[in-house]
């Protein structure tokens, strides 16, 4: 296939100052390396991690200037001489790992986002908040081409990690996960892959409508933690047996619920932490995990076989993330939605408008 016309500049949303704002402005499209693909980014999903990117509170440092984004899915339209098995045309993604040096102890295991030289999109090198990205080709997903291309942005950072948490979560099929934050980005995908999985769902958020959106997307129960006068004994009693769940997918903004989670958590269980929130800490009381025998433990983005299970269960119609779709041009509206915390499920942006 020929190689398709590549402009010399491009639409992008830049991040010039920690603390933001993005600026919408033309900046130049960047040619790929020896190892690298040049991939037209259709659209990409916002992810909160985005907006922990603008505003720097994360403890490690992002580079700046900045175009943020990790979900971006498009078409290759460019490829460095050292890539044989990326071809011009294909549907490929950006994702949070845009490359890692696959020679280490961690890449050598599958734990290639444990890599110390891991490249991050959208936060140590630029990401999909621009029509034309860069990414290493041996980690960009693979995107069947039968996929819509907004449709399964979101699974490229938010399906990928909730889909790798259940998975270490060691929850077996028929056995209950209880999923905090289920009416976001994350958790909106989570109860869904749960679901795929042969888990029943409790989600916990707060508010009508998200309640409303986890039941329509599998959850078996809902515990409003912004009513409930117990939340511990709400997710309990959210099991038939009134012991808590057997997992805890914690994708919470706020440390609260971090704390709470090893408390309904059944003995033996697993509480998988994902969520992000700026300066939080884990703490649990040693005695109760002690002789409950509960596990707590981190859960980081997947690997390349996480990303291609992940898709896999997107293509074959059992993932469908809810997403409303904006110009690139309104991203600074979209962080201010959701600095505000008024976003249910995700935001997709179209990088030609």
């Amino acid at each position: 296939m020929s190689a398709p016309q590549i402009p010399a500049e491009q639409w992008a949303q830049v991040v010039e100052k920690t603390g933001g704002p993005c600026v919408y402005k033309k900046i130049p499209v960047q040619k790929p390396g020896p190892d690298e693909v040049l991939i037209n980014v259709k659209y990409s999903g916002v992810c909160h991690t985005d907006l922990h990117a603008m505003m720097g509170d994360w403890p490690l440092a992002t580079k700046i200037p900045l175009v943020g984004g990790h979900e971006g899915a498009g078409v290759v339209v460019a490829r460095g001489e050292l890539v044989k098995d990326v071809e011009i045309g294909e549907y490929a993604g950006v994702k949070w790992l845009n490359g890692s040096c696959l020679s280490c102890s961690f890449c050598q295991q599958s734990d290639e986002p444990l890599c110390g030289q891991a490249l991050l999109s959208g936060y140590t090198v630029d990401g999909s908040f621009q029509q034309y990205a860069i990414a290493k080709a041996a980690h960009v997903a693979r995107i069947p081409k039968e996929c819509d291309l907004a449709a399964i942005s979101p699974v490229l950072c938010a399906g990928i990690t909730v889909y790798k948490g259940l998975k270490e979560s060691g929850a077996r099929p028929g056995q209950y996960v209880a999923i905090v934050g289920a009416g976001g980005g994350l958790g909106s995908l989570a109860l869904q892959y749960a679901k795929a999985m042969g888990l029943h769902a409790i989600a916990i958020d707060g508010g009508a409508e998200k309640g409303e959106m986890c039941k329509a997307l599998g959850a078996q129960s809902f515990v409003d933690f912004s009513v409930s006068k117990d939340v511990v004994a709400d997710v309990k009693a959210a099991t038939p047996d009134g012991l808590g769940p057997h997992a805890v997918i914690c994708l919470a903004v706020s440390e609260k619920p971090f704390q709470q989670a090893s408390q309904y958590v059944r003995s033996r269980g697993t509480v998988i932490c994902i969520g992000l929130p700026a300066n939080a800490f884990l703490k649990a009381p040693v005695f109760d995990t002690v002789i409950r025998m509960i596990t707590i433990k981190g859960s980081y983005v997947g690997n390349r076989q996480d990303t291609a299970e992940a898709i896999e269960f997107f293509r074959q119609g059992l993932i469908k993330a809810p997403f409303k779709v904006v110009g690139l041009s309104q991203l600074q509206e979209v962080f201010e939605l959701m600095h505000a915390g008024k976003i249910a499920g995700r935001y997709v942006v179209d990088t030609a408008k």
